[in-house]
């Protein structure tokens, strides 16, 4: 598949090494970032929130297998040196390097390790399906498949490939998304942009609610395809991110059926995205879906604390799987049929509506069901 090796200035190239993979993306153009908000940030997102205000890159290098967070003095120096590892390699400056890293917390980097992986990679930098490829697997942990995602308009495109599935509640952008786009825009309409689209697409997903340390999107603008409507280029760049999101909540740890929860009828649409929001990462909710239990009340009762002014005997909720639609209450009455609602839950998508009846506002967030898979995976994270 290709998406951002479908963006005119971009070539990508990445290879894994059993649990070690490096990816590597040469596109220049404007450039934009949105990054974790966790106290506790890795070492390359310190690096990149002062490389990024610079408002240009020219490449990124990625690091799966090990996450250079909580390393200290030596972790940032290990960040610097993996741009300039990069920037030689690939004959760009290290200040327009972006950087980014996924793993495990609290190991320093095997930097022998990058520089051989940095080497080998480079020369098979080009724009393919199969150099793509190579690149999302490259960044990959314990992510099922590779994350892309490719929004065509009539004279742009913006693609992107993203990592993540567990370790899921970001307040920024996401796990690690890498967008492109060959339109011309400037750096301050391309963070708006990337702002806007992060809130509603990427914040709005949560699979376990632990907000990571590495969480970043970069979107680089190479220009190539000359200036675009800038009201035009965000609904494309929000879609592309949306495609990414739905993603990575599918492929959440031990998941095995996307949840997606819409709220309307909310005073704000901020208000709808956090009741959604608090649905989507309840675990009672999560293991009802996995059991295919109709336990509706559930999503009633997380939605009341959320925190946002409702009158819960004038509420509306519904249950789909994206092809019939069942109502469960309507206006604050009951009218659930159970066996139709376990119906609806037989398949990979579950969705809930709620309408709040409070207002015109709505918002959509992503997650997945809670297994005991989760629990496998991540009791023995590290050994």
């Amino acid at each position: 598949m290709k998406s951002i090796c479908a963006v005119k200035g971009v070539t990508a190239s990445g290879m894994k090494e059993g649990k070690y993979g490096l990816a590597l993306i040469k596109a220049s153009g404007t450039a934009a970032g949105v990054f974790t908000e966790n106290l506790v940030k890795a070492a390359p997102i310190e690096l990149m929130r002062k490389q990024i205000k610079r408002g240009k890159l020219d490449a990124i290098i990625a690091n799966s297998g090990c996450a250079n967070a909580y390393t200290g003095s030596r972790g940032y120096e290990d960040a610097v040196a993996m741009t300039e590892i990069a920037g030689s390699t690939m004959g760009v400056d290290s200040r327009f390097v972006g950087v980014a890293s996924t793993g495990v917390i609290g190991r320093y980097l095997d930097l022998p390790l990058v520089r051989h992986q940095c080497e080998k990679t480079a020369p098979n930098l080009e724009c393919s399906p199969k150099a793509e490829a190579l690149t999302a697997q490259a960044i990959m942990t314990t992510d099922t498949f590779p994350k892309h995602a490719l929004v065509r308009r009539e004279t742009f495109s913006v693609g992107g490939i993203a990592k993540g599935s567990g370790m899921i509640a970001p307040m920024m952008g996401t796990m690690i998304a890498f967008i492109y786009t060959d339109a011309a825009i400037g750096v301050q309409p391309l963070k708006a942009a990337l702002k806007r689209a992060t809130r509603r697409t990427f914040n709005r997903v949560v699979v376990d609610g632990d907000t990571s340390t590495n969480d970043v999107a970069l979107c680089t603008a190479t220009g190539e395809a000359g200036t675009v409507n800038a009201n035009e280029f965000s609904a494309a760049l929000e879609e592309c991110c949306r495609l990414l999101a739905r993603q990575i909540a599918a492929d959440g740890e031990g998941a095995t059926k996307l949840i997606e929860v819409t709220v309307r009828g909310a005073p704000k649409e901020e208000a709808a995205a956090k009741v959604a929001r608090v649905i989507i990462e309840s675990p009672l909710v999560k293991t009802a879906v996995y059991g295919e239990d109709p336990n509706w009340g559930r999503v009633v009762a997380a939605a009341g604390r959320a925190g946002v002014t409702f009158d819960p005997a004038a509420i509306s909720l519904a249950i789909s799987d994206g092809t019939a639609r069942y109502p469960l209450v309507i206006s604050g009455v009951i009218c659930a049929d159970l066996k139709k609602a376990k119906e609806a839950m037989h398949g990979k998508r579950v969705i809930f509506e709620l309408d709040l009846a409070a207002g015109d506002a709505e918002a959509t967030a992503w997650g997945c069901d809670l297994t005991e898979r989760y629990v496998e995976i991540n009791g023995r994270y590290t050994t």
